[in-house]
């Protein structure tokens, strides 16, 4: 769906759910909150300009890998999507650069992960939906594992997940995440983490310490203001949730009509 504000932005959805908003003249334009929030930690996670090794899960319209693109030009960035007929469509409608360094792969998420070498990306950004529910073999202890295999030393996880109070969906990712990861975080805005509503969190996993402090200044200066939990308050958000294994993985919660809408 075309954008009647912006002369070549789009709008994709996916079996009716808002999927990606691309600006073909304006890449570094992310009209999407949660993308905004991913894109603050693809800013933090490295010196503004460096280029870096991407492996984007889960490709859209390809809105991030061309905000890296633009940003961190040199980057190499693999995006694997497991929507051939998705991809089709966007190389056809919402063409990228040949020379952005983008290299698409028409792959189930999980299944490309395993196959990855060791120690092959600076940034892991997942974002897959089957619609608007994640996948249930995204969300075990071995998916993170592979994930954390797959980085660099001081590499950065960055997960798009969705749910409402009482958060089992989130609270048992930050869990999960945990057993492979030192550090971890949470973008969300308060409403979501106050249980208003159901919402958007981003979540972000490395051995490295995090830019907590500039993650917190740019989630809070934004359109829709977020927060960052990280430390005791995580602890706390996690509680007595267990990780999840294979044989127990259900996929995220259907969100409740209405859920979803653009930033």
């Amino acid at each position: 769906m075309p954008d009647v504000d912006r002369a070549r932005a789009w709008l994709l959805t996916v079996d009716g759910a808002p999927q990606s908003y691309v600006d073909l003249d304006a890449p570094t334009h992310l009209e999407f909150e949660y993308a905004r929030r991913l894109a603050h930690v693809l800013d933090t996670a490295a010196a503004p300009g460096r280029p870096l090794d991407v492996t984007h899960l889960g490709g859209g319209a390809l809105t991030l890998p061309r905000y890296v693109a633009a940003t961190r030009p040199g980057s190499r960035q693999d995006v694997v999507e497991a929507d051939r007929g998705l991809l089709r469509l966007v190389a056809e409608q919402l063409p990228w650069e040949r020379d952005s360094g983008i290299t698409v792969h028409g792959a189930d998420a999980r299944q490309w992960l395993d196959a990855a070498p060791d120690d092959s990306a600076d940034l892991l950004v997942a974002d897959v939906f089957g619609g608007s529910r994640v996948p249930a073999h995204l969300t075990t202890v071995a998916y993170a594992r592979a994930a954390e295999r797959v980085l660099r030393p001081g590499g950065v996880y960055a997960a798009n997940l969705a749910d409402g109070a009482p958060f089992a969906f989130l609270r048992s990712q930050l869990a999960t995440f945990s057993e492979a990861f030192e550090e971890l975080a949470l973008i969300a805005e308060p409403s979501v983490l106050r249980g208003r509503r159901f919402g958007n969190a981003v979540l972000i996993a490395s051995h490295a310490p995090l830019d907590i402090a500039a993650l917190a200044r740019r989630a809070a200066s934004d359109t829709f203001p977020a927060r960052v939990e990280h430390g005791a308050a995580l602890r706390r958000l996690i509680g007595g949730a267990k990780a999840v294994r294979d044989e127990d993985a259900v996929p995220s919660p259907v969100p409740p009509g209405g859920a979803f809408r653009i930033g």
